[in-house]
């Protein structure tokens, strides 16, 4: 008896009933297979608390990635057990600079040293001309660099490709970082930037994106500009990052997963009581969960978001904020959009190189074309 429609589909819910049965039948006679080695591996420990302790386990790459990709994460998590290397004068460690002389390379994009609302800044044109329909748009893009550095180096792994590739003016300001600042100065600058920018641009035709810090500075600059009564731009991208702060960089399970399997980093025990998690230069004196600084915690500023694409994926120390700020930003009723992609570690978009990075590339600037106004 077919379980078919005749579009090909399964049609009711009895066949997809089957159909789930039949796959836990296989994953279960897989799985339930006697270990090669004569001594079976150690249980899982669980305490009261739910925490849980995991035996020594063999973690292969995912089979989902490309032959690039599978490259690239594994010279990822070789280079980061030697160390990260030494920061050029680009603000870029060792095992990016190969990174970023590719994209200099195979990106045809003219660079402009200028300051926008009295913030130093660089502005990328594509050297074969603005699209059409890109003419009266711009983006900004925030750069990653934890709070305290990167600039210029992400900022041109970050700007390079989308103006390249989507031939289309990008805005990167040279922020206000720790340690010599302290939050707000990033949300001022990106806020003195977008003022300067509506004297040319309606608010709909300027998007603003970034990754890792970059990312968390979108949701902050959003945050900020309600306080300042300006209006929103015309839609938002969030990437390597979420909108809040857990006890250790993001938070979440991705702390305990992201950090060993995408950076090779044994991550922290987990905060005992009295103890205060880590805060970064930039932020001492802050509070770490308000509105301006964690937005993701707070529905009505939540509400008040453009549309916002969030990227990340499964071994970032970062998506479990991802998941989480998405989730809060639909229960806002705010149009918001996730996009992971597997197997990849924190800000693998700086490889411009592999299959995974060019197709988030594309996507980032099919997000902007659908949302942004002409």
């Amino acid at each position: 008896m077919s379980i078919c429609s005749k579009e090909g589909r399964l049609a009711g819910p009895l066949p997809r009933l089957i159909l789930a049965s039949s796959l836990l039948a296989v994953a279960t006679a897989t799985f339930a297979q006697p270990a090669p080695s004569a001594q079976q591996p150690t249980p899982l420990r669980v305490d009261e608390q739910g925490t849980i302790q995991t035996p020594p386990m063999t973690i292969p790459l995912s089979s989902y990635l490309s032959p690039e990709g599978k490259a690239f994460v594994a010279e990822h998590l070789n280079a980061f057990q030697k160390g990260i290397g030494a920061i050029d004068d680009n603000g870029v460690p060792e095992w990016m600079k190969g990174y970023l002389a590719s994209a200099r390379k195979q990106f045809n994009v003219e660079r402009q040293d200028t300051s926008i609302g009295g913030v130093h800044s660089y502005v990328y044109t594509p050297r074969d001309g603005v699209l059409p329909q890109n003419r009266r748009r711009v983006l900004i893009n925030l750069h990653g660099g934890g709070f305290g550095g990167c600039f210029p180096g992400c900022t041109e792994l970050e700007s390079l490709p989308i103006a390249g590739l989507g031939r289309i003016k990008v805005v990167s300001p040279d922020y206000r970082q720790g340690p010599k600042s302290r939050f707000p100065a990033a949300s001022e600058d990106v806020t003195a930037v977008y003022r300067e920018l509506l004297k040319s641009y309606k608010p709909g035709q300027i998007g603003v994106y970034g990754c890792s810090a970059g990312g968390m500075l979108v949701g902050q600059f959003l945050a900020w500009i309600q306080k300042e009564g300006l209006p929103n731009p015309g839609a938002a991208g969030i990437y390597c990052s979420g909108l809040s702060f857990g006890d250790v960089a993001y938070g979440g399970d991705a702390t305990y997963i992201g950090l060993p399997l995408g950076d090779a980093a044994v991550p922290p025990p987990p905060l005992q009581p009295g103890q205060k998690a880590p805060v970064l230069p930039y932020f001492e004196g802050a509070d770490l969960k308000g509105p301006l600084t964690a937005p993701a915690l707070h529905p009505d500023v939540l509400a008040k978001f453009p549309p916002t694409m969030f990227a990340t994926s499964t071994r970032a120390f970062d998506y479990s904020a991802a998941i989480y700020a998405h989730r809060q930003l639909v229960n806002a009723g705010v149009k918001a959009e996730l996009n992971m992609w597997e197997g990849l570690p924190h800000g693998f978009i700086y490889n411009p190189d592999i299959p995974e990075s060019k197709d988030f590339f594309q996507t980032v600037l099919r997000y902007f074309d659908s949302h942004l106004s002409r």
